[in-house]
């Protein structure tokens, strides 16, 4: 699964109209068809937060649709991508929707 550029992670924050539009469902099912793993959530302040591993070419794919593609009904104002980093292993074995 790894390819030649190898796995990385990277967490994420997308900002503006990305709750109450399906969004976490939208991002599983953009992941889960790119091969990632990871989880996605709600945050308190109004935002979807989670994290994303698998190829690095593939995961750059998903921050790609993060940036400006998202649910049908979302507006997404701001995407921010912290930690990102090789890893060896993947950490988790799906991709989750997380409460």
């Amino acid at each position: 699964m790894a390819g030649s550029e190898g796995l990385m992670s990277v967490d994420y924050e997308v900002s503006g109209r990305v709750q109450g539009v399906f969004f976490r469902k939208y991002t599983q099912s953009e992941a889960k068809r790119l091969g990632l793993v990871g989880w996605v959530r709600n945050t308190s302040h109004g935002t979807v937060q989670g994290q994303a591993q698998g190829p690095a070419a593939r995961v750059r794919e998903l921050q790609e649709w993060l940036r400006k593609i998202g649910s049908p009904q979302s507006r997404i104002s701001r995407a921010e991508f912290t930690n990102e980093k090789e890893i060896a292993a993947l950490e988790h074995t799906d991709f989750q929707i997380r409460k």
